[in-house]
Parts: C-alpha cells; structure tokens; sequence
C-alpha cells in the first residue's frame, strides 16, 4: 500500500517496520520505486508512528485498522529523477 502525497510516497508498513525490506530501505537511505513505468529515485526514509493513521486516504484507514496497522514509511522523491 504505497500513496503519493505531492513529492512524497507514503507506504503502509503491512509486515512492520522490523522487515529486512524496511531495514534495508533504511540502511541504503533510499531505495527506487517503479510507478508508471517509471523509475523514480527515493530518499530520505523516516519511518513514523501514527495511530490514527491520517497520512492515508480516507477509504484505507478502516482496512488498516482492522488489520493494526500504525507503522508507515515515508520516502521524497528525488527531484533529479521527478521529471523522467
């Protein structure tokens, strides 16, 4: 569950933030993400705690609560890939 907000992507951590997926994003400091058929370069990996889980669309947030999820991963696209 990845989500643009303006020039950031939003990812729902389903598997938590302990994944070796998560950990490696964070690791590396970025990772590139194929949307579109597009590759886009992102950095700057925070991950962040929101019980109420606001950074996600509204027709989402039932889905992830009833599953638990609070943990999301948030990523900024690098402008020098944005226009590609």
């Amino acid at each position: 569950m990845v989500f643009r907000r303006d020039n950031r992507f939003i990812v729902a951590l389903t598997y938590g933030r302990e994944s070796q997926w998560v950990q490696n994003v964070l690791a590396a400091h970025g990772c590139e993400f194929e949307t579109r058929k597009r590759t886009l370069r992102l950095l700057h990996p925070r991950v962040f705690h929101d019980d109420r889980r606001e950074s996600m669309p509204t027709f989402v947030r039932l889905f992830l609560r009833i599953v638990g999820v609070c943990d999301f991963l948030e990523l900024t696209v690098d402008q020098n890939t944005a226009s590609q």
